[in-house]
């Protein structure tokens, strides 16, 4: 077959009649989705493998190309070979991933690069995958073979196993290559993921909005090649490493603001706590009222990284990046502003009270020489971690109208 943009009319017509009797003869089943930009060198080698591998399977099936734009007849290469081309207007690995997926007719979504980097012949194990009752598959190049040459060893042995350690540990994912590009979902559960990201983080949204859902998940092992495109890749190492991280962190607000945030609390509380009667030796460090001012430092931080934190799983919940929250959303039901403002209230007057009774001591002794700088900390901490409640609290209650109801508000006979 001439891969070459430029063919004739009968081609094009011999092509049809190959391909168009085989997607009219039932409702299609699979749809295999390759993101396009620039892969004219490489492009017909990923359709034809799949349409080779639907008519091994007896199954009926379609290429979509979604185009990102590309300049050097890419979309026409893909056209005469078969496949429905698409066209994505935004740029970005994830955008042109996206529009393909919204595009597919398939019960059934393979996606892979069109750089002929993954075979497409190799399509058959996610297909029995799909058909034992798997929703999310996803290829595993480290259980299979990486080809010489196909893989960057900063890639091989850093990023990806670093990346895979991450999501396993925060979302519990249990997959270990999850920087893979050959992956299948079904198209309900496509829709139900509601892809946003637009580069290519979009690998990692896809599998940790799965794992969130807690859907049928496994991997299959294959193999990687050296690309055919005779160009530099789209991927940039750093650059696109640092995204797929800083997603993981945006969708773990336990991990990113709630752990951390818990712990420099405990710690500043602790010190205040400890250092509060009077001054601590430790061996030959004497610890007094600088270190206690710190601990107050650490326990305002603490308390502002949680409060954050707070507002993160909120805006999760509400916005369905994380819809399945069963625990947080017992939680929002039984929280009331009211519950907030007065706890807030209550820290709050503890301090003002606190603060005006060392006032009064300091004016009984006609302003002389002040030496509770102790109970100014103590005191001072409870009245900011009050006022700070309460105007979290009003901000929480804001984010809960998002999800259509005030956190709290609900009927109790539902």
């Amino acid at each position: 077959m001439n891969f070459d943009s430029k063919a004739t009319a009968d081609e094009i017509s011999a092509l049809s009649t190959i391909v168009a009797p085989e997607l009219a003869a039932e409702a299609i089943q699979i749809s295999v989705v390759i993101p396009c930009l620039n892969e004219a060198k490489s492009i017909a080698f990923c359709i034809d493998k799949a349409f080779a591998a639907f008519r091994r399977l007896c199954i009926s099936g379609e290429v979509v190309v979604s185009d990102n734009g590309s300049t050097d007849g890419s979309p026409e290469i893909a056209e005469l070979h078969g496949a429905r081309v698409v066209h994505a207007v935004s740029r970005g690995y994830g955008s042109a991933l996206r529009r393909g997926i919204e595009e597919a007719k398939g019960q059934f979504i393979i996606v892979g690069d069109g750089d002929d980097s993954y075979d497409f012949s190799e399509i058959d194990a996610f297909v029995a995958k799909w058909h034992e009752g798997y929703e999310f598959i996803i290829g595993n190049r480290f259980l299979g073979e990486i080809k010489t040459s196909a893989m960057p060893w900063h890639h091989k042995y850093i990023g990806t196993p670093v990346l895979s350690a991450v999501v396993n540990l925060f979302f519990r994912a249990g997959v270990g290559d999850i920087n893979c590009g050959l992956r299948g979902f079904t198209k309900h559960l496509a829709n139900r993921l509601d892809f946003r990201t637009t580069g290519m983080e979009f690998a990692s949204e896809s599998l940790i909005k799965a794992a969130k859902l807690g859907v049928r998940l496994t991997e299959v092992p294959i193999t990687l090649w050296p690309d055919k495109r005779g160009r530099p890749p789209h991927l940039r190492s750093f650059h696109d490493g640092w995204r797929h991280l800083r997603f993981m962190l945006l969708c773990a607000p336990n991990w990113l603001f709630l752990l951390p945030g818990a712990f420099l609390f405990g710690l500043g509380l602790g010190l205040v706590f400890w250092l509060f009667p009077g001054p601590r030796q430790v061996g030959k460090v004497v610890f007094d009222i600088h270190t206690m001012l710190f601990g107050m430092m650490f326990a305002l931080v603490g308390a502002q990284i949680i409060t954050i934190g707070m507002f993160a799983k909120v805006f999760s919940y509400s916005e369905r990046f994380a819809p399945n929250q069963l625990s947080l959303e017992r939680w929002l039901k039984r929280l009331k502003l009211e519950h907030g403002l007065i706890l807030g209230a209550g820290l709050a007057l503890t301090g003002s009270a606190g603060a005006f009774y060392l006032l009064w001591k300091w004016a009984a002794s006609d302003f002389g020489h002040f030496n509770d700088l102790r109970s100014v900390v103590f005191f001072s901490l409870w009245f900011c971690i009050g006022v700070q409640m309460i105007f979290s609290s009003f901000f929480l209650s804001m984010l809960g109208i998002s999800r259509g109801t005030y956190i709290g508000d609900y009927d109790k006979d539902r």
